[in-house]
């Protein structure tokens, strides 16, 4: 137990603060909690590799973590506080990791921010019985939620079901109240114990070998604070009020880019409205052309889905929200998703979106609704296995935004796109990249089609010469099968109710 004797350490009682999806010093609620506290703060991350890959967490997300880690490491400890990386194999050893780091280290209380998934409750929920059993306290504090679950229902004290009368709701309330960022900016009490961890200089990751990844996305999602911190200011003075406008369009730069950095919370979500409220206050006003307002808005969407994951565990266990969607009979077509994961479909803007993901980890939003509502509704394939795909690679993979995500374009969410419409991917394609600029970009191989085909480039009388596939399905018979699928589906359920 380095130099000191175990006498030493028992002298003083110490606060931990346990590291999750809250990667930052500066607006995080439990280690403001912890250092009120008076204690001697020591900080730990626990790395469990089965159960990131049981929850298909991406090598790139994975990786940002870890690059994140290395920046949080020596903010805590210019503060005095230590930080201790640990791995447990999965959620299970947690509960017995963190009951032996209690007692090798004197903790009297723990401190953690709130996290939402069921598994990630549970998990919490042993935690703190075993640190009931050792008389220790337990402070798991809401955070990750600018306002907490629970906090915004319906005169019947229900969870909304529909995003409108939420969002104007959650509005209501976010303006009766004073929600800023808090910045951290005294040192500290701390120990011998303390001092002794600070200077024993171990690294991040050690012998961990779940950070075994390719860095390669140092560039593309830099993580130290400054970076990130004038990436937020950069959109708000600069792109927010013009979001509206330029958001659909994946060829132009108008969205932030910030999803990375709250998914691991780099950034808080206070943080990003704080910002935008000073840069354009008028945010709060709801207009549908204020492009500062509809930013507001996905802001306001991320926070309805977690709040509806923390309601209904179901949306955690791989399930619909609309029950009927369970009798949906989806097709089965190996080479039809390997096409799809590949960018190999034949319709442009969907191989584009996909191969910006199996490129960067990163699509545009437009694009993932393109190429969600492409596998569910033009290739009648179930929605949990895009959602799945998405998570193994999405650098910004977050359970509740995209399961969110994947359940409104399969129509079996709430407040989700309807099951008779579905999106025309080439439609989609002539709307937002009408010359196929972004198509070109990410499908090198339809560089030289003309304008007037790069949607459909099949119908080009050059298109033989092309190393392109055709389309996989046939758009308009698809999407009456798929409508066709759904309505049974409804009128199957529908009749076992009333049985």
């Amino acid at each position: 137990m380095n130099s000191e004797s175990q006498s030493t350490i028992s002298a003083v009682n110490h606060a931990l603060l346990w590291l999750r999806a809250d990667l930052r010093v500066t607006d995080n609620t439990a280690l403001n909690y912890a250092i009120a506290s008076g204690l001697p703060v020591i900080a730990i991350y626990i790395v469990t590799p089965m159960q990131w890959y049981q929850h298909h967490i991406s090598g790139r997300q994975i990786d940002l973590i870890e690059r994140r880690l290395h920046v949080v490491k020596q903010q805590l400890n210019d503060i005095n506080i230590p930080l201790l990386i640990v791995e447990c194999h999965d959620f299970s050893m947690v509960p017995a990791t963190i009951a032996t780091l209690c007692q090798q280290h004197q903790i009297s209380a723990v401190y953690c921010n709130r996290q939402h998934p069921w598994n990630e409750k549970q998990r919490d929920f042993a935690v703190e019985q075993a640190l009931i059993a050792q008389d220790r306290q337990w402070h798991c504090v809401d955070d990750y939620c600018v306002l907490p679950p629970g906090s915004v229902l319906t005169q019947q004290q229900q969870m909304y079901k529909v995003f409108t009368p939420y969002r104007n709701a959650w509005l209501k309330q976010f303006l009766s109240y004073n929600y800023q960022p808090v910045t951290n900016s005294d040192k500290v009490t701390f120990s011998q114990h303390c001092l002794n961890l600070l200077e024993g200089k171990s690294k991040v990751n050690g012998d961990i070998q779940t950070f075994n990844y390719i860095k390669q996305d140092s560039l593309l999602w830099p993580v130290d604070e400054s970076a990130i911190q004038q990436r937020l200011q950069m959109f708000c003075e600069t792109k927010a009020e013009y979001y509206q406008q330029q958001r659909d369009f994946p060829a132009i730069d108008g969205t932030s880019c910030l999803s990375p950095y709250l998914a691991i919370g780099a950034l808080s979500a206070r943080q990003c409205l704080a910002a935008l409220m000073e840069a354009l206050p008028q945010c709060v006003e709801i207009n549908k052309q204020n492009g500062a307002f509809v930013w507001l808005s996905e802001v306001i969407w991320r926070e309805f889905y977690n709040h509806l994951l923390d309601s209904y565990d179901r949306l955690s266990k791989h399930q619909p929200f609309q029950l009927y969607t369970h009798n949906v009979r989806w097709l089965e077509n190996s080479d039809h998703l390997d096409a799809w994961q590949q960018g190999k479909t034949g319709f442009p803007i969907v191989d584009a979106a996909m191969r910006q993901l199996a490129t960067t980890g990163w699509m545009h939003n437009r694009l993932r609704m393109i190429s969600a509502s492409f596998l569910v509704k033009d290739m009648l394939c179930d929605w949990r296995i895009g959602e799945q795909w998405f998570m193994q690679q999405l650098i910004d993979g977050e359970l509740a935004s995209n399961n969110g995500g994947w359940q409104w374009a399969a129509s079996t969410g709430t407040d989700a796109q309807p099951y008779f419409r579905v999106f025309n991917p080439t439609t989609q394609s002539e709307r937002f990249d009408p010359n196929g600029e972004f198509i070109r970009q990410w499908v090198p191989e339809l560089q030289y089609v003309p304008d007037k085909y790069i949607h459909s480039p099949s119908l080009w009388s050059g298109f033989g010469d092309v190393d392109y596939p055709l389309p996989i399905v046939d758009h308009k018979q698809m999407r009456l099968l798929a409508i066709d699928s759904y309505k049974q589906a409804k009128t199957c359920y529908d009749s076992q109710r009333e049985a």
